[in-house]
């Protein structure tokens, strides 16, 4: 759903108590649509996060880590200009409208105090966020769009004088039909401004309160009352507050569109090769059924050597007594007419050799090529666990190394770019890693972490190398269950109960020679059983 104009009221009486007043320390653009600004507040530092994307325009405070790019875009370069150091003097909302103006007081060059206003326009497809001067003319915005004086549509281009978007309805479709469900379809005659009192006269006294909406224990919506039309299929969730709600709403779309287009062509790249290896491997298992009947060559070989005397060349078959069948049968057997007896004979054992000898051969390729299926499944799992281009790039890189994808011009000339394991802290303080791809797990585990170290990983199931970093000592209890949960949650079953998590000290973990990146054996270990758990994963994450 898109933030109506009703619930972004209700997000910015939150906000207000949080950020009037608070100075702004830090600004960074991870994306092409959002910028999050670090802001020192009273009692307490927060990072708020102004959305313009087409797909979820919003601003909340925010626990989610971003991957920032390495040279930060013009816009991010003209907001820490003009606004780092700055104070946020009020949050203003337009009536029944998804705009917010932060009304802001900087320090400029000269050394004086001047007003500043960031303006987001959180109306869908044509969402932005503006940058204004004192006089109220526009410095620069996210999407610039040229005025048409034919059509009427307005100008959003740095030098122009900011004028308010023509009010449009600022109702979702979902609250639209909360109101005609309540009120048995009475409310499709209603104005805005009677549907916006109606809805208010539904919050009551307890005020707006922060409600998801779930279908099979996923997250489908949200709202600021709670929905009634969709009855017991649907489930309430209530939040303790509207940014801990979107935070958590937006988390894995969000994930989503910063890795982008490029996260997906490499996903569809991996499954093209993996489409092709599971092809082989399947006509291989193929080629070997057709090899169990080697035996009956043998037998027919057998049975012509017995009856040399009975035989001549030019015969095209030759119907004998099978002394292998327990009934003494006669049996038909085909013979080449250019070939001497003696010769079919050896055709028939020289067949039964290849077909000995090829289902060993085969047996060995599928067995390679069923742990080249789990290698490119651990990549995909990797392109999922992906938060941004560093990322992707190191699994481009480590797809390249392996020879699974072309080395282009363009990204050799590239140098590599490091990503980081994600880091989370136990709740007794021990330091734990978890991998986001296999060139990572290599390094955690062959390179970084001490042999006294705990390495946890699901059992037989594709997922990251975790480390739990013990500094010498025996971890708690507490801190090795939580780490088999982060095991389990970035994991393919991440979505199950009672999942299987091997541990043990990294010194018993090894990599054999010659495997693919990410691939190790271990001896000596314990198993948990635990429960995935998002929730704590985001509570553990370091921030």
């Amino acid at each position: 759903m898109a933030l109506d104009a009703i619930c972004l009221t209700a997000v910015v009486e939150e906000l207000r108590r949080t950020l009037e007043g608070g100075k702004i320390d830090k600004i960074y653009q991870p994306s092409r649509d959002e910028v999050v600004m670090a802001i020192r507040g009273a009692g307490e530092n927060v990072k708020l996060l102004l959305s313009a994307s087409p797909n979820g325009p919003r601003m909340h405070l925010t626990k989610e880590v971003r991957e920032n790019p390495a040279q930060p875009p013009m816009f991010c370069m003209l907001l820490r200009k003009h606004l780092t150091g700055g104070r946020i003097l009020a949050l203003e909302q337009p009536e029944l409208e998804r705009i917010v103006l932060l009304r802001l007081e900087v320090v400029d060059e000269l050394g004086d105090r001047v007003p500043r206003t960031l303006v987001l326009e959180a109306m869908g497809r044509r969402a932005n966020l503006i940058l204004l001067d004192a006089e109220g003319r526009i410095l620069d915005c996210i999407r610039r769009v040229e005025g048409d004086v034919t059509t009427g549509q307005r100008g959003v281009m740095p030098g122009l004088f900011y004028h308010l978007p023509e009010p449009h309805p600022g109702l979702s479709p979902l609250l639209e039909r909360e109101l005609d469900f309540r009120s048995d379809g009475e409310s499709r005659n209603e104005s805005l401004q009677e549907k916006a009192e109606r809805l208010r006269e539904a919050v009551g006294a307890e005020g707006y309160v922060p409600y998801l909406l779930l279908r099979d224990g996923k997250g489908v919506d949200f709202s600021f009352l709670p929905i009634l039309q969709y009855g017991p299929g649907t489930q309430l969730r209530r939040y303790e507050t509207f940014s801990r709600l979107l935070d958590d709403f937006y988390a894995a779309r969000g994930t989503a569109e910063r890795v982008g287009q490029r996260g997906q062509e490499l996903l569809k790249a991996v499954k093209r090769v993996r489409e092709r290896v599971e092809r082989r491997v399947g006509q291989q298992e193929i080629e070997r059924e057709a090899t169990r009947d080697r035996e009956r060559k043998r037998e027919l070989g057998d049975i012509l050597t017995s009856n040399f005397y009975a035989l001549r060349k030019g015969m095209k078959s030759a119907r004998l007594t099978d002394y292998y069948d327990p009934e003494g049968r006669e049996t038909e057997i085909p013979l080449d007419p250019l070939l001497t007896p003696q010769q079919n004979a050896a055709k028939y054992y020289k067949e039964y050799n290849k077909a000995k000898t090829a289902e060993v051969v085969l047996g060995e390729q599928i067995e390679k090529g069923r742990r080249e299926l789990e290698y490119l499944d651990s990549v995909l799992e990797a392109v999922a666990l992906a938060e941004g281009e560093r990322d992707l790039m190191e699994i481009r890189q480590e797809l390249t190394d392996t020879g699974y994808l072309r080395r282009s011009a363009k990204a050799a000339s590239r140098m590599k770019t490091a990503a980081k394991p994600m880091e989370f802290r136990s709740t007794a303080g021990l330091r734990i890693s978890v991998g986001k791809n296999n060139t990572q797990n290599d390094a955690l585990t062959t390179k970084q972490a001490g042999k006294g170290d705990l390495w946890l990983h699901t059992q037989k199931i594709h997922g990251s190398h975790v480390i739990l970093w013990t500094g010498g000592q025996v971890p708690d209890a507490k801190s090795v269950e939580e780490a088999s949960v982060l095991a389990a949650w970035f994991s393919q079953a991440r979505e199950g109960k009672k999942v299987p998590v091997d541990y043990t000290p990294v010194k018993y973990v090894k990599k054999p020679a010659g495997a693919r990146p990410g691939m190790v054996v271990y001896t000596t270990y314990q198993t948990a059983y635990v429960d995935p758990d998002g929730e704590l994963a985001k509570k553990l994450r370091v921030k």
